[in-house]
């Protein structure tokens, strides 16, 4: 028995039912019905450059326009009710609409396919909540600004390859990872302006052929310029991959914060103590307080890799156009965005409450995080870097051989190793000293960290005009 012609949009070509595991396996209405504003939008722009080009009338312009605003009212309300044949968003706004006006909405698909349909919706979708993550992100990179100048003064150890390397400034860790951010924040922008590219009026594959004005659709959906190629608009998903990729780095910046942040808060370290409000406790050992909000920081980012690299299989063996299997770029955008969202949430929540203990950081700090200090000296003594690095190394394992801190070694001892040692050793066994000898933009010198603050904060400014 033959479908009813017009239960599918396709369904005019076929002949008998489709299998209801088939149905239920092709549809993406689940998924896809958080673009129904989105779709909407699109449909109504689409609506009036049908009626600009003489394919609807005037009555027709008006009752679809009337039609999709009650369809975006039952949305907001709640009472927009999915049917068991309704295979995406499209179908379910179209059998919708057919309900409340009649005939004149099978009008407004004229020109359209639902492959120049979806990727519109998406784009506009995704431009929308763009906008929203850059405001978390601009957020939380003020939030480390203003926390590293109000905490300029902390000195802590800075760390490589998980050992004490060289006394640094709190802030100039806080502001190294501003410092990536910023950079994410700057390819979220580059992204957008790639997303905000009209696919609509290129039909399926070969364009529009009734004269659509795809300027008039571009300035009413405010997209910023009109895709070139019909083929490239409804198949190329550059701009998935791109957001997929840009949450996971985005994402691998935040789990190296959180990574620092449990290590620095744990017992053993105690430089920072996360807020209860971002804590969970064990359910057996009551004294636990655990860094469960960093922890899921970096799970969440393995979520999204595994995301973004199962796209890009996809993409890498389609053939030219649009075939199904981009139907899943959706599902993967939107779990992104989500876990995105959440993610620069909470980590603006820890980064703002986190509290700091100077003690503990100054304690840390150990004479040998002065050895290259050492090897310093020696070079404004005129003697050669690696000459004197292997003079440092000597005075570091002359000290340990003997069961003593290096600054406790005797000036006859340390002119043992080399005869420019002088009296005036004494000033390199000083931590804030250390520091403050880094002066050149980008060091560790109060005043280089308080340029980049100042650098960070006009960047940020600059932000709110474009």
């Amino acid at each position: 028995m033959a479908n009813a012609e017009g239960t599918k949009l396709w369904g005019g070509r076929f002949v008998g039912n489709i299998d209801p595991i088939m149905e239920k396996f092709n549809a993406s209405i689940l998924t896809d019905q958080r673009m129904s504003a989105a779709d909407i939008q699109g449909s109504k722009a689409y609506a009036k450059a049908l009626e600009k080009a003489g394919l609807l009338t005037k009555s027709e312009l008006d009752q679809i326009l009337n039609g999709m605003d009650k369809i975006s009212e039952e949305w907001s309300k709640g009472t927009f009710l999915i049917k068991e044949k309704d295979e995406d968003i499209h179908t379910a706004h179209e059998r919708r609409l057919k309900e409340l006006i009649g005939e004149a909405a099978g009008k407004l698909h004229t020109g359209r396919s639902r492959n120049d349909q979806v990727v519109t919706d998406l784009r506009i979708w995704l431009r929308d909540e763009i906008s929203v993550v850059m405001g978390h992100l601009n957020k939380l990179i003020k939030t480390m600004v203003e926390r590293a100048a109000v905490e300029i003064d902390i000195l802590f150890p800075g760390y490589t390859h998980m050992q004490r390397a060289q006394p640094i400034r709190w802030s100039h860790w806080i502001l190294s990872h501003a410092t990536a951010l910023t950079r994410d924040a700057e390819r979220l922008e580059e992204i957008g302006r790639r997303t905000n590219v009209l696919p609509l009026g290129s039909g399926a594959i070969a364009g529009n052929p009734f004269q659509i004005d795809r300027e008039f659709l571009r300035k009413e959906l405010q997209f910023d310029t009109i895709s070139l190629n019909s083929m490239d608009a409804t198949s190329g998903r550059d701009f998935v991959a791109e957001i997929l990729f840009w949450c996971s780095l985005c994402l691998i910046h935040l789990s190296k914060i959180s990574e620092d942040l449990i290590i620095y808060s744990t017992k053993e370290f105690g430089f920072v103590t996360l807020s209860d409000a971002y804590s969970t406790g064990s359910s057996l050992m009551p004294q636990k307080k655990n860094a469960d909000s960093l922890e899921l920081i970096r799970s969440k980012a393995g979520h999204v890799f595994g995301r973004c690299s199962g796209f890009l299989m996809t993409l890498k063996g389609l053939p030219s156009t649009y075939n199904k299997d981009l139907q899943e770029d959706k599902g993967e955008v939107f779990e992104s965005i989500d876990t995105i969202t959440a993610v620069l949430q909470v980590a603006m929540g820890v980064i703002s409450t986190l509290q700091v203990n100077e003690k503990a950081m100054k304690n840390a700090l150990s004479p040998d995080m002065l050895a290259t200090d050492l090897a310093y000296y020696l070079v404004r003594k005129k003697m050669p870097f690696r000459e004197a690095h292997s003079a440092s190394g000597k005075a570091v394992h002359l000290a340990e051989s003997k069961g003593i801190e290096v600054n406790q070694l005797s000036l006859d001892e340390l002119k043992t190793i080399s005869p420019l040692f002088e009296s005036d050793i004494a000033k390199v066994w000083n931590y804030a000293n250390s520091v403050e000898q880094y002066t050149a933009a980008g060091g560790t010198a109060r005043s280089s960290v308080a340029l980049q603050v100042e650098q960070l904060r006009a960047w940020l400014k600059g932000r709110k005009s474009t």
